[in-house]
This record gives C-alpha cells, structure tokens and sequence, in this order.
C-alpha cells in the first residue's frame, strides 16, 4: 500500500495529536504510569534510596575493666546512626549475632586496651563485620573507626597531628544525600514516564485494532510519527519540570544553574527516549510486550547510567555502552546544575551526546514505524 509521506497537514495533525492524548487519559494503563505514581515514587523514593547508614544494631564485647573502654562504648551508645548496642560476655555470643545478621558490626575489646592508650600505644580492638551487607558494613566500619580515634585522641592529646586537616566539602557542605538522589530521581522517573507512554503508543493501536484504521487513512508517515512522539514529549517534559520545581521546593535542594539550559537539555532527553520508544512500540504487538520491552531497555539504562554507580568504575565495554544511554548525559547536566552552578561549556560537552543520541533514536523509529505502515 503506498502512503502519502512527503507532506505534513497541521489539521491531521492536530487531530492525531488530540486522539493520542485522549487516548493517553482514557487507558488505564496509560493513566497508571503518566501522572500520580511519579510524584509519589520521587516522594517514597528521595527517603529509601540512600546509602547512608542509619539504625543499625552493633555488638560489643569488652574484655577490658580500665577507663578508655567504657568511654568508648558510652560514645557508641550516644551514636545516631546506632539503634541498639548489644554487650556480650564471650567471642561466640559476638558471631552469634552476626551470623543471625541481628547486628552488622561487633567490636571486641582486648583486655589490654585501656592499659596501652594510658601508656600512650594504640589500644587494640577487633572488628567483625558483617559482609553479606558489604557497603553498609564498609560505611559501619569507617563511623566506628571514627568514634575510635576520638577516643584515642582524647586520651593522648599531645599524639594528634601538629596540623589538622581540614575538610570542607564544596557543592554539598553536609553531605546531605538527598541532595544528590533527587535530582537524579526527577532524571529517571521522567525517563520511564515518557518510555511507557511512547512504548504503548503504536502497541496499543494495534491491540485495539486502530492500526489498521491508520494503513488507510490520508495520513502520512511523519504527521502518525509526530502525533505519537508530541504527547510523550510534553508530558514528559511537564513531569520533568514539575519533579524538578518538586526538588527545589519541597526538598530545599538548592538550585545554582542555568534553567534555560537545563530545560533545553530536558527536551532533548525526553525526545531520545520516545524515539527508543517508538522503537519498541513498533515492535510489540500487545501493551504487554511494550510493557516489558520498556522495563528490559530502562532497567540496564539506569544501572549503566552513573545514579547508583560511578561510569568510571566500570569495564571498558560497559563505559562505551553508557554513553549511548541518553540518562547518563542528563544526570551530570541536572545533578551539576542543581548543586554545581555548571558551566554552560561543561553543560555543552554532555549536551551534544544528547542530540546525538536523539536525532539517531528518532530516525531508527522513523525507519521501524514507517516499516509497519507500508
């Protein structure tokens, strides 16, 4: 069948454009996944999804009488990230606990600990750590070993180093990390809003059976194309902007950027996810199969783009891989322009991937939608 493509209609197209969204609030699928369930993820979300250690339960197990000892453990006990501190009288009680996972830490203290600080050694202390919970039992270990060497240096003043360091922390001066996550979260929920809307787009005609409709109506190529990318684009853009206003306000994240500049860069992210999209949608025959298409894509897109895990920290491969990620570019635009005050020459350098990224996934979806309607 051929297709009038060379031509747009502003009426056609509008009209498409108007069905699509209707379409959108009339599913309820589409209603799932489009307006409440963001908001509330970044609200649930910005609260769980931290890597800070708190309410935690450690065990001690002090073999030693003197004055040092029982300072270290009051100190352990006034601790706001430790829950409970458990004292035992004997080493198996110490892995018992562990073992059960009923703490993620234990200390023992050697007999000889408040005798060697008092003769101006270094008191020794072991520390068991749970290591199936290896980055909490990491943190665990560097807050403890922090507590420690207030005690030691308390008890030996004149050992501490002629000249402190001292340790200022730029961008986020208390590191507090909701600074950092819910920039990030506005970046990926607005993401998979946007994928599920385009995913189901096209599937959703063809489980309805409107896609047929389509294969012998006047309208072209590019007006079907457009009619499916615009109502994902704005609405996309609008959960981006409304979660960002949400970071700003509510949350108190501090906003030092350039606005223009990161609703530019928004608009280019939205429009690379609904091409990979439309690429989805194009081949799924059912919602369902779009559904877990846009999971298969967007989960190893968020794992590869930098949120949890730094790029650099990864193989070779995988470091090439996420540049192709449209989220990795935009996590370092809006995370620098919240808390950074990025340069609009530093914005540029991962804003140009992001058009890249865009104008190379749209036409792939061009090619994949106009190969289901010829």
């Amino acid at each position: 069948m051929t297709r009038h493509n060379g031509y747009l209609s502003f009426t056609r197209l509008r009209a498409q454009f108007v069905k699509e969204v209707l379409s959108i609030l009339r599913d309820p699928r589409s209603r799932m996944v489009v307006f409440m369930p963001p908001l509330l993820q970044l609200l649930v979300f910005a609260f769980a999804a931290t890597l800070e250690v708190r309410n935690v339960d450690i065990a001690v197990h002090n073999q030693d009488a003197g004055r040092w000892s029982h300072e270290l453990i009051a100190r352990l006990d006034r601790a706001d990230f430790i829950t409970q501190v458990y004292r035992v009288t004997d080493g198996q009680e110490l892995g018992r606990l562990i073992d059960q996972g009923e703490v993620i830490a234990a200390l023992d203290i050697q007999p000889d600990f408040s005798r060697a600080i008092a003769a101006g050694d270094s008191g020794r202390i072991q520390l068991l750590i749970d290591g199936r919970r290896s980055n909490s039992g990491q943190i665990t270990a560097s807050y403890l070993s922090a507590i420690a060497a207030e005690v030691g240096a308390e008890a030996n003043p004149g050992t501490g180093p002629a000249t402190p360091v001292a340790v200022r922390n730029w961008f986020n001066p208390n590191l507090t990390y909701r600074w950092f996550i819910v920039p990030g979260l506005s970046g990926i929920l607005a993401f998979f809003s946007a994928l599920l809307i385009t995913s189901l787009s096209i599937a959703r005609e063809r489980e309805l059976g409107t896609f047929d409709q389509l294969l012998v109506s006047p309208t072209s190529t590019p007006e079907i194309i457009l009619s499916k990318s615009l109502p994902a684009l704005v609405i996309g853009t609008m959960l981006g902007l409304l979660m960002m206003a949400a970071a700003a306000g509510p949350f108190r994240i501090p906003f030092n950027g350039s606005f223009a500049l990161l609703f530019v860069s928004l608009v280019l992210f939205i429009l690379s996810v609904v091409g990979i999209g439309l690429m989805i949608s194009a081949i799924s025959a059912t919602q369902q199969q779009a559904i877990l298409g846009a999971f298969a894509i967007g989960v190893p897109s968020v794992l590869m783009s930098g949120f949890a895990t730094p790029v650099e920290n990864m193989p070779m491969l995988l470091q090439w891989l996420a540049q192709a990620i449209p989220l990795t570019h935009f996590l370092v635009i809006v995370e620098g322009s919240f808390l950074k005050a990025m340069a609009p020459g530093d914005i540029f350098a991962s804003l140009w991937p992001l058009a890249m990224i865009a104008l190379v996934s749209l036409t792939m979806a061009t090619i994949f939608v106009r190969g289901r309607l010829q």
